[in-house]
């Protein structure tokens, strides 16, 4: 069948034979087989195993529940039926296997990451009842790590000739035709293993682990099944290891096992319930570090530590986002903010110029003189699987052994609180975790891009207008239930797979579903009027001059100056070679600067659309390589700072950049990138190799380069590459790689940017609050003066602070909560004032739970809100009913 359908539903199917060698398909189909089984008499008193191969991801029913994942690219590849045949246990029994047409890496021709083969099939290749010769697997286990010691130890070491040397003799004790010589053969290795560490060997913290990405190279509802695949075979083991520990992340895939596989959930909160599976991370999904708003940001942690709780009782105390590609400077007080304060990743180790100094092997550990301990996660993982009954066994041979690192099945909680008591002897690193890598991320699948920033905008404004219309006594009912799913939704799509664009088709069809639904909950409409011009009145206007000459045209408002240099064209298109060593979608590399080729043909010139007046624009055409084109106009308000640049484009590219330039008269050594709740400074320059690296970095809402009295800010309302270099400023458009998605990319695009010179510093020149202004239009209502009488909600002292949000309290209906932000870096004490009636204002952390000694006094002159530089404040305002 196409769909994936449930149990229930398949089983009443009707089951036509099949054998060995059949293939089943095509990619994304499902098959469900009926397998009727009898265990021969003969096999009483042995370990009696169901065996099933095949290239497609399986899983085993029994008794309605599933039972045990199926994949043989993760090494599963059988069911313990019984480990020991006894009555009245059944010799005959009927089980079904579900099996998904796909891998574990979905279903890539030649390549992991290419594109799906959407004709694909996949064949079972075994199934079979077997007796299990436990012995044999003890004897191999032994082998393997006594050889893996002799290899990896190296010929310095008097460890590996020892293990070389006990290899051989169990050769030659052991007769394979006679089990009475394997124990034998078995306390020669036990010899070795049991000679113990000393003191000050380093110590492995082991705990299992399976990363599922919850989109990637397979459409979300696939995860749902591989979640259900993986952690039931974790259980199993658990049956089997009671030692064993299970870390896992993501509220998101607890609530879709939760909801699909109830059976299966019951039994994983009764393993969380003796601290054996361990949820952690604290967030709905394993979400990009870079792109989310501040505010998505703060909801990923909430969704995701609220889930927590309600589910197991607890929050988690550790920020687990071992895959994703950067990690944002204001995550750590996003974290403490939500009761975090560990954080673990891997993904650094990634680095294509400079070796960062964080821990990954024993070997490779820049702390080895600090501390003493270290992670090692386990199992099979970004596709499911996890851990292994081999690599448990393997590990219980290596948990204290002479030679070799002292490793301990263990969890994060015990790592961390092994680290932070030599946490005085730790490094800290200040500033963002820039991964030099995956800097196409930025810039790939625009259109999911594009739908994040609208919904973050969306959800936003439903949240303000919601409240106020509650707390001004209106009968309207604030929608709770529905912003929490759309918000689940939009959290689920910052998946730091999906939102960077690194995904298959199927996905990014599903994403953008998701942000059209949410954008269709808007209420009562959100299309931003021309409105604001009626209330500049008879204000200042626009002058648009059309200079016969050369065909150019000149457009002032007396606001905007001068701020490119002699001889420079601003607004210059430019089209790069872009041709990734391997990670398509991911990478940008510094080669493709190389290439860059200006796009110069005109398919329709320069022309005047609006004269003048409150507004002036014009408009033209160009040609971009060989079959893409691009429409842009341009255009200025009265009053406006800044200059706007309206761009459609049909874009046909196959492996080609597509960036923005603008060459200012600015000189400085730094650039400012806004950042979640802030910003940050990068180089200009390539002085070092960490500068160098930084030839591609992210911003959000806008970037400036300034120097003392004068500066040029580059505003978006949906892009997020950029990069300036020298005195140019640099926004990235589009991208066009054909793995994993061959299509990504192709189709018609539409966006804003545009270009705001101001005098004195960015802060000064209102650019944060008019990048603001571009990302939220003003919405208005039809309405007479007597109908909507002037009214202010809120209003702060100072422009350095922002009020991000104004939303309900999650379990308070009779409380607001207000979100602030100190944008400019500064120290300083700001007052909040409101209209609405407040009986208690107090501070909450981002979880809106009351901090100790955070209650405020009710002055006249409103609250008093003391900022540090960036310091994000919840204040829970408790309102009179």
């Amino acid at each position: 069948t196409p769909q994936r359908i449930p149990y229930d539903e398949a089983v009443r199917q009707e089951f036509r034979p099949a054998k060995v060698g059949d293939s089943f398909g095509p990619t994304w189909e499902t098959c469900w087989f009926k397998v009727e089984l009898s265990i021969p008499p003969a096999w009483a008193g042995r370990e009696v195993h169901f065996v099933w191969e095949s290239d497609g991801e399986g899983m085993v029913w029994r008794d309605a529940q599933p039972v045990q994942g199926l994949t043989k690219e993760g090494e599963k590849t059988s069911y313990i039926l019984t480990r020991s045949m006894k009555e009245p246990e059944p010799r005959s029994l009927t089980l079904y296997v579900e099996l998904a047409c796909n891998g574990l890496f979905g279903a890539g021709k030649g390549s992991m990451i290419a594109p799906p083969d959407p004709d694909r099939r996949f064949t079972l290749s075994k199934a079979e009842l077997v007796v299990f010769n436990r012995d044999v697997y003890e004897l191999l286990m032994d082998l393997e790590i006594l050889l893996d010691m002799a290899q990896l130890l190296g010929e310095e070491n008097q460890r590996s000739f020892q293990a070389l040397y006990t290899a051989n003799q169990m050769v030659n004790t052991c007769d394979v035709t006679d089990p009475s010589t394997f124990p034998a053969a078995r306390d020669l290795a036990a010899a070795i293993f049991s000679q113990r560490n000393g003191e000050s060997q380093h110590t492995i913290h082991a705990v299992g682990h399976c990363h599922i990405d919850s989109a990637w190279l397979w459409p979300y509802e696939e995860t749902i099944r591989k979640c259900a695949r993986s952690w039931v075979t974790v259980v199993r083991l658990m049956e089997c290891n009671p030692e064993l520990t299970f870390a896992c992340s993501q509220a998101q895939q607890f609530e879709w096992v939760r909801s699909c596989y109830p059976g299966l959930y019951a039994q994983i909160q009764d393993f969380v319930a003796k601290g054996q599976f361990l949820p952690v991370g604290g967030t709905w999904v394993e979400m990009d570090g870079n792109l989310p708003s501040g505010e998505s940001m703060v909801r990923q942690f909430l969704q995701g530590q609220r889930f927590f709780q309600e589910q197991f009782g607890r929050i988690c105390s550790e920020f687990w986002l071992p895959d994703t590609f950067g990690y944002s400077a204001q995550l750590p007080q996003l974290m403490r903010g939500c009761g975090i304060g560990r954080f673990l990743t891997q993904k650094l180790s990634w680095n294509l110029v400079n070796t960062f100094p964080v821990l990954k092997t024993v070997k490779n550990n820049k702390d080895k003189g600090r501390v003493n301990h270290s992670a090692f996660l386990f199992g099979f993982g970004d596709g499911g699987g996890g851990p292994t009954q081999k690599m448990l066994d393997r590990m219980k041979r290596m948990t204290d052994t002479d030679g070799l690192p002292r490793v301990q099945i263990s969890t994060p909680d015990r790592l961390f609180s092994a680290l932070e008591k030599e946490s005085s002897q730790l490094c800290t690193w200040v500033g963002e975790l820039f991964l030099e890598l995956h800097n196409g991320t930025y810039t790939t699948q625009a259109q999911i891009k594009k739908g994040n920033r609208e919904c973050e905008r969306i959800l936003h404004d439903v949240e303000v207008l919601s409240t106020l219309a509650v707390a001004r006594g209106s009968t309207f009912q604030y929608p709770a239930s529905q912003l929490q799913r759309l918000w689940r939704l939009l959290l689920l799509n910052q998946f730091h797979d999906v939102l960077p664009g690194s995904c298959i088709q199927l996905v990014v069809e599903d994403a953008l579903q998701y942000c059209a639904g949410e954008q269709g909950v808007w209420l009562g409409g959100h299309s931003p009027s021309g409105a604001l011009w009626d209330l500049l009145g008879g204000a200042a206007g626009v002058s648009v001059l059309d200079c016969q000459e050369d065909g150019s045209i000149a457009m002032e408002n007396g606001v905007i100056r001068e701020s490119v240099p002699d001889g420079c064209c601003a607004n210059q298109f430019a089209l790069f070679d872009d041709v990734p060593l391997y990670w398509d979608a991911w990478d940008v590399m510094d080669y493709h600067l190389e290439t860059r080729k200006p796009v110069t043909t005109l398919l329709k010139p320069l022309e005047i659309t609006l004269a003048g007046g409150l507004r002036g624009s014009a408009s033209f055409s160009l040609q971009i390589g060989e079959s893409s084109t691009l429409t842009q106009e341009i255009i200025l308000d009265a009053t406006c700072p800044y200059l706007r640049f309206l761009t459609q484009v049909e874009w046909k590219e196959a492996h080609k950049f597509l960036k923005v330039e603008f060459p200012v008269q600015v000189q400085s050594t730094h650039a400012t990138y806004e950042i979640q709740f802030g910003h940050l400074q990068r180089p200009t320059h390539w002085n070092t190799s960490w500068d160098w690296a930084r030839f591609e970095v992210w911003a959000h809402k806008w970037l400036d380069l300034s120097e003392h009295g004068f500066g040029v800010a580059l505003l978006n309302d949906c892009k997020y590459g950029a990069s300036a270099h020298g005195n140019v400023l640099s926004l990235s458009l589009l991208r066009a790689p054909k793995s994993p998605d061959a299509m990504a990319d192709i189709t018609h695009h539409q966006f804003t940017y545009a270009v705001m010179p101001h005098l004195g510093s960015f802060q000064e020149g209102g650019v944060i609050q008019h990048a603001y202004n571009l990302n939220f239009p003003l919405h208005t209502v039809p309405a007479s003066p007597a109908q909507c009488p002037a009214w202010s909600a809120f209003s702060i002292s100072s422009p350095a602070v922002v009020l991000e949000t104004v939303k309900q309290a999650e379990d308070r209906p009779e409380a607001v909560v207000v979100r602030l932000y100190e944008a400019h870096g500064s120290t300083l004490v700001a007052w909040l004032q409101t209209s609405l009636p407040v009986q208690e204002a107090m501070l909450c952390d981002l979880l809106e739970r009351p901090v100790a000694q955070g209650r405020l006094l009710l002055e006249q002159r409103g609250l008093r809100l003391s900022f540090t530089p960036f310091r994000v404040l919840s204040v829970l305002l408790v309102l009179r009913q």
